[in-house]
């Protein structure tokens, strides 16, 4: 990866005022919940009375450290699961553009990437902040980075050499020495990009096989992963339209369908999934509610209860609420809605999706809403919370 390529991803919309480019930093989202058995409507009425009840709960910001007017390492923070007000301020230092975060599944082990031109990951046990560690991710600027739900390993994506790592992860919490590194070489670079661009590696919500999103290369890949080797073997590509861009997946609660912002072409695709396979299936391209040219639309999240979904659109500054329909199946569009802020670059909802977290990377804030369970009305929940070069919330 050039040197330049990694300062267009640091510093494009990094500082208030700034203006977009074509090729801007990502920030994807932690794994979706595993495939649901219960009565959505249960399930989520049932969580969203334990968080009202719980007090404050822990925040953990992510940024840049080596930009004017950046944080010096994961920010700490309280909300109030019933009010959404953010509360508190303090730093985990001595990690590197932390620029994406990730917990293990038991919630004592914090992950983060460290976007740099020689990548790495570092892990933080929290009840003492103490870091564990890091390891060499193998590529550059990694932008992503999520847990397998076995807690066994740490999946990471390369933005600046598309590749995707594999990481053991100890009973302690910290990382062993890297067990596999792909780098997406078919097929060739999609229009205007000069080779691959990985942004996002999850797990699919049926456990059975991980996905790593390239805009790059304008392709979803899907590996199984060798749970005893820590190794990755590809068993299908699903491709987007040229120039599309495809940023972020997001899996509907059911499993079956899945949701991919493209952020090049300024659109929103729903996928089907085969759990059987993993492939993928890529639907045409639909609105994001902003109008003509592009909005650069960054993550797509869905409600627990797979009712609603809100993607980000940074050049627009706001939220596009779409109706999920036919179980997943259909988006349909209801409006979009100011974000408080400039830049919105990642959405995480709460545990029991009663708020939706904003990191505005430009306003160096963090916007709050509550999220209505009826109709996906979304408020906003006071002012927005201040936080260095905001790029992203990770809610607990």
């Amino acid at each position: 990866m050039s040197s330049g390529d990694l300062s267009r991803r640091r510093f494009v919309g990094a500082l208030a005022g700034t203006g977009a480019a074509v090729t801007l930093p990502a920030c994807g989202d932690a794994p979706s919940p595993a495939e649901d058995t219960t009565r959505p409507e249960t399930t989520a009425g049932t969580a969203r009375e334990a968080a009202r009840h719980s007090g404050p709960r822990p925040l953990y910001l992510g940024t840049y450290t080596s930009v004017e007017g950046g944080g010096k390492g994961i920010g700490v923070a309280n909300y109030d699961a019933a009010t959404g007000r953010i509360t508190g301020k303090a730093t985990i230092e001595n990690i590197g553009d932390p620029s994406y975060l990730a917990l293990h599944p038991n919630g004592r082990t914090l992950y983060a990437v460290n976007e740099r031109e020689d990548g790495a990951v570092t892990a933080v046990r929290l009840s003492d902040r103490e870091i564990l560690g890091s390891r060499s991710t193998g590529g550059g600027a990694p932008c992503h980075l999520s847990v397998h739900p076995s807690g066994r390993w740490l999946l990471s994506a390369n933005y600046g050499s598309g590749s995707v790592a594999v990481h053991p992860i100890d009973a302690s919490g910290a990382l062993g020495e890297r067990t596999d590194l792909v780098t997406h070489d078919s097929p060739a670079p999609g229009p205007g990009q000069e080779g691959p661009h990985a942004h996002q590696f999850i797990t699919s919500p049926d456990g059975g096989h991980v996905l790593a999103v390239d805009l790059g290369a304008d392709t979803v890949y899907t590996y199984r992963l060798d749970t005893r080797a820590g190794t990755l073997t590809e068993v299908s590509q699903a491709h987007t339209r040229p120039g599309a861009g495809p940023r972020h997946l997001t899996f509907h609660p059911g499993g079956r369908y899945a949701y991919l912002a493209n952020e090049l072409d300024n659109t929103v695709s729903v996928c089907g999934y085969d759990r059987a396979t993993g492939r993928l299936t890529v639907s045409e391209p639909q609105s994001t509610g902003t109008g003509e040219g592009t909005s650069y639309p960054a993550q797509i999240v869905v409600t627990p209860d797979g009712r609603y979904a809100c993607l980000a659109n940074r050049g627009h500054n706001s939220l596009a609420r779409y109706a999920v329909e036919a179980d997943g199946a259909r988006l349909r569009l209801l409006d979009t809605v100011p974000v408080s802020g400039d830049f919105p670059r990642q959405l995480a909802l709460a545990p029991d999706g009663t708020l939706l977290f904003a990191a505005n990377q430009r306003s160096s804030t963090v916007s709050v809403f509550h999220v209505d369970a009826d109709s996906g009305e979304l408020r906003l929940a006071g002012d927005p919370f201040a936080s260095p070069v905001a790029v992203c919330a990770l809610p607990v």
